[in-house]
């Protein structure tokens, strides 16, 4: 878990990936398109992806993406589509320092 603090702190936007993942790169590709410039993380591309991974399970997620916005974990997938779908992520994103300009 410490390794997960490490990689998550100071970063407006984390999103632990894998390369080969359909709706990692959705995601991915979704939160490109607000503007804003995530660290992210190939977990089947980094020495250390698999310990991360198994990080990641045992606070539950067992699915890729997981994503961090502000230091906070929003959840996957479904969790940031939902965001997208109540117009909460761009605020959120902006709050975060993840994007500079956000209109409602």
């Amino acid at each position: 878990m410490d390794a997960l603090t490490v990689m998550v702190a100071d970063r407006p936007l984390v999103i632990f990936s894998r390369s080969t993942c359909d709706m990692s790169h959705s995601i991915k590709t979704l939160i490109h398109g607000f503007g804003a410039n995530p660290t992210i993380y190939e977990l089947d591309q980094i020495p250390n992806g698999k310990l991360i991974e198994r990080a990641l399970q045992q606070l539950g997620f067992q699915n890729l993406p997981v994503v961090f916005i502000g230091g906070e974990c929003v959840g996957g997938d479904q969790q940031v589509m939902s965001l997208l779908l109540k117009n909460q992520l761009g605020p959120l994103l902006k709050r975060a320092g993840a994007i500079w300009v956000w209109n409602d």
